[in-house]
């Protein structure tokens, strides 16, 4: 190819900047409300103090200021109407996040308590969107393929959504294409993990990505300031801050954006911190009966999953 196919024609004026994605709410749910079944709604808890899947959870009420909207991507505006939330959904639906991306080894501390050198780009793996999945009560089936194994782990991640089309953005337009964030449980099978080098059978079972409880937005919420904990039974093994992440939110959506588009609604999982139950001796695998929380405040809340042995 001729040297002069690469040349570019600049502007004299600097590039301008895509506005900031604006969403009325600082947090979504989504829900079934109690009223009627059969209906799946969109809204922002009346209290914003609450931490929706730890009221759930307890058995309290939730309620909810209904949005127009149908879609976390597109919520409309307030209706006036409140409901009271009877199941949790995911904040987005499997048909709205496609393949879910997912970057390995993200924490510092992390890295040290698996004895790894800290990666010098982000390293990547996928999920299916048949591992998208609700909150409590909405169980984790361990598969009958990993029983005998018993290696079932948890990760608990911070989860960034993608508002916009995003390709080829800089680290500083990185945060205009963001919409928010969640949590989500990274459930593995460290037995089949281990036998392999790539990830995805491993990490893609069928409800292995619970995301949620809460949607927050992007523009309301410093993510560096935003604390991640893990707890299995009541018990915390996992704590630690975002600021510990070894590659920034800006560095990883620009990163995935290279050459490739990042569609609205793109669920992108940034990493666990240490304590994972594969780091402990003994191991603190799970099984039927547990039940795993990750907990990220302030905003995002506690998403409960209880894990069941498949018959």
């Amino acid at each position: 190819m001729a040297a002069a196919s690469f040349n570019r024609k600049y502007s004299s004026q600097p590039p301008q900047r895509p506005p900031r994605i604006l969403t009325p709410v600082t947090g979504l749910v989504r829900f079934i409300p109690k009223s009627n079944s059969s209906a799946i709604l969109l809204g922002q808890p009346a209290d914003a103090a609450i931490d929706v899947g730890a009221a759930l959870r307890a058995g309290k009420e939730v309620l909810v200021d209904i949005f127009s909207g149908n879609s976390a991507l597109s919520p409309g505006s307030k209706t006036g109407k409140t409901e009271s939330i009877g199941r949790l959904l995911s904040p987005l639906a499997q048909e709205e996040v496609g393949t879910i991306r997912c970057i390995g080894l993200n924490y510092s501390q992390h890295a040290k308590e698996v004895k790894m050198e800290l990666p010098t780009l982000p390293t990547l793996f996928l999920k299916p969107e048949t591992a998208l999945a609700d909150p409590w009560p909405t169980p984790f089936t361990i598969p009958k393929s990993t029983i005998g194994d018993d290696t079932t782990d948890f990760e608990s991640e911070l989860v960034i959504v993608i508002g916009r089309a995003a390709k080829d953005v800089s680290e500083a337009d990185a945060l205009d294409y963001v919409l928010g964030y969640t949590a989500a449980n990274d459930i593995s099978a460290r037995a089949a993990q281990f036998a392999q080098s790539q990830w995805c059978f491993s990490k893609g079972f069928d409800g292995a990505c619970p995301i949620g409880p809460v949607l927050i937005s992007s523009k309301e919420y410093d993510v560096s300031k935003l604390r991640v904990r893990g707890i299995k039974n009541g018990r915390v093994l996992q704590d630690c801050g975002a600021d510990d992440l070894i590659f920034s939110v800006p560095k990883i959506v620009s990163f995935l954006s290279q050459g490739t588009t990042l569609k609205p609604g793109t669920v992108i999982l940034t990493g666990t911190p240490a304590g994972v139950g594969h780091a402990f001796s003994p191991k603190e695998y799970l099984h039927d009966g547990d039940e795993f929380s990750v907990e990220i405040l302030p905003g995002i809340g506690t998403l409960t999953t209880a894990f069941v042995t498949e018959k």
